[in-house]
């Protein structure tokens, strides 16, 4: 693990380094700290940041059971609504691209947001399976 003290001597985790993620310029970003932030946004249950030909992109498993409450989508009308369903799933990843961007360092800022359609792969103790995913 990897942290940092403050003036107080508190100490902050940053991340693994196996997981850092060298930037264009040499910085050092951590994907766990711009996942915090992700998981901070409405409607996200979980977030993996990974870079991907050079930039970095955000994973995102959002609620849908939440979704379609706001929404007033039921399961049995989203095959019918699937075009607007998509629609709206697009407009909120740009609006949790919007939201991430604006609280995070310039070289840590996401250039894409991907949903998923299904939960992340996990370990027997509920970590993602980043390995499976940085490919």
């Amino acid at each position: 693990d990897l942290g940092t003290f403050n003036k107080k001597g508190f100490l902050f985790i940053k991340g693994r380094s196996k997981n850092v993620i060298i930037g264009a310029s040499g910085e050092n970003i951590y994907p766990e700290e711009i996942e915090s932030v992700i998981n901070n946004f409405r409607f996200v249950v979980e977030s993996l940041v990974v870079e991907k030909k050079g930039k970095l992109v955000a994973m995102v498993y959002f609620n849908k059971e939440e979704l379609e409450n706001q929404f007033k989508i039921l399961k049995d009308e989203w095959e019918h609504k699937k075009e607007e369903w998509d629609a709206k799933m697009d407009e909120l990843a740009l609006e949790l691209k919007a939201y991430l961007n604006a609280r995070v360092n310039k070289f840590s800022q996401v250039q894409l947001v991907i949903a998923q359609p299904d939960p992340f792969q996990k370990t027997a103790t509920q970590k993602i399976k980043r390995f499976l995913y940085t490919q």
